[in-house]
Formats: structure tokens, sequence, C-alpha cells
């Protein structure tokens, strides 16, 4: 029976040769976020534990969670950038989850803070790897995740991150086609494109939303996933009219046999 193939697929999924990887990282004060963004806050309106306020006291423990709408592993909606693009409550099911191709260049934003993603960089993964695929989630590994301070400012006070060119993430859109994009720092444009006084509405951002597309910012855990091979599924609260939201974003990994290109 149909019903029965799915029930036996997510048992197989839930096997020893499947490998789950949260790439999301775990919401609190601390969380890494924009600069722009007072932290995570959290109220305690309800409680059962001795000593609560009698005004508080109830069999369940409820909070007031107060958040930016782009804090911490969190989505983008197109109309985060664009009045007419679509609100987090009309993304489709369907478009949580894709194949994912992960880009590694850690070594060289080690090496250069500055790194910026190109279309060479592209298609040489493509030349190592195979074509990356149509609807394709594209994440850019920096091992920036790893960082206390996303900004990474030098004694000057001028930021210092990675990010994608503007014509490498058009390329992927129009000669891939694909689903959408993730990174690891708080912006999509490195900082040498965020930090210059004609910089907004950042190029990159500006235009990845623009056509339609949603992209994860703040990923954690991306050292963990192979270039190829996985799949990401991406999930957000279906929020009316939301520009963005914190996300779980989690990856499929097939352990029971290599990577192959295809």
């Amino acid at each position: 029976m149909p019903a029965l193939d799915l029930w036996n697929l997510a048992s197989q999924l839930k096997s020893n040769d499947y490998r789950w990887v949260d790439l999301t990282h775990t919401l609190s004060c601390d969380t890494p976020h924009w600069f722009g963004f007072k932290p995570f806050e959290s109220t305690k309106l309800f409680d059962y534990l001795p000593g609560t306020p009698e005004d508080m006291l109830a069999p369940m423990r409820c909070f007031q969670y107060s958040v930016a709408s782009q804090y911490g592993t969190h989505v983008d909606a197109p109309r985060h950038f664009h009045v007419e693009g679509r609100s987090l409550g009309e993304v489709e099911p369907i478009e949580f989850m894709h194949p994912l191709c992960v880009i590694d260049k850690h070594e060289e934003c080690a090496a250069n803070p500055d790194f910026i993603l190109t279309i060479e960089d592209l298609k040489a993964w493509e030349d190592e790897h195979g074509r990356i695929p149509e609807d394709a989630f594209v994440a850019f590994r920096s091992d920036w995740s790893k960082l206390a301070d996303l900004e990474n400012k030098d004694e000057d006070g001028q930021p210092h991150y990675p990010g994608w060119d503007l014509g490498a993430i058009k390329w992927l859109v129009e000669e891939r086609d694909i689903g959408a994009i993730g990174h690891e720092p708080a912006d999509t444009d490195p900082a040498s494109v965020t930090t210059r006084e004609d910089a907004y509405p950042y190029p990159g951002e500006q235009y990845i939303l623009s056509v339609d597309r949603y992209q994860i910012e703040v990923m954690d855990h991306l050292d963990e996933l192979p270039a190829t091979g996985a799949v990401i599924f991406c999930t957000f609260p279906k929020v009316r009219d939301g520009v963005g939201y914190p996300a779980r974003v989690l990856s499929l990994i097939h352990i029971s046999e290599p990577t192959r290109r295809s």
C-alpha cells in the first residue's frame, strides 16, 4: 500500500544508515546574530516550581519570547527586501526540502576573512563534484559559525567577513535554477560590500530575494556535511506577512556509502 511505503521510508531514514545533522544555532541571548538586533529575551509567564509567585503559579511552564525576525539561524523571505515578494506564510511546504550542495571555502576564509565566493569557484566545484542540480540548496561553508563575533572587527573597528559575489548568485539562479542559498555569516554579501557607503540595498541579498527564493543565514555545522549527496530541510513558522524568522534547519546524510560524483 502506498501509505505504508511512506511509513517504511520514514523508518528507513531513522535507521543507522542515515545521519541527521542540525544546522541550527541554539536560540538564546548568546546566539550569534546581526549586530543591529537586541539579544533574544525570555520572560516567564507561569511556572510550577516551588517559590513561584502566587500570581504566576500554574501546573505548566510558559514563557514570552522576544526575538528579531532575522535573529540567529534564520530564514529571509522575499518580502524581507521586496514589498511585492512572498512572505513566510506563502512559502509552499514542498520548498522546505532541497538537494544540498556544500561549497567548502573555509581554508580560503581563514587565510582571507574578506573572501568572496565567485562564479569561478562554483565552476571549479562542479569540475570536482559534478553539476549543481536544479532546485538545489547551495550552502557556502566558511566556518564562520565557529567565531564568537560574526563581524570580526579589526583594531580600527572595520568588519571583515566573507560573502557571495553577486555574479555567483546570478549564475546559480540563471544557469542552474537553484532553489535557495545559505551561509554562516549574518549577511549574504561580504563586509567589503556591506560597509561601503553605497552598499544598501545589499546587491547579493537584494537579488536572491528578488527572484522569489528564500535564503538561510547564520548556519551552523556545515563542516559535518559532504559536498554532495545530502538533503536539507528548512523549517520555519507560517507567519502571515512574515519577512523572516528563526529557523530550524536539518540535513540528512546517507552514511552507508560514499558520496559519488554525478
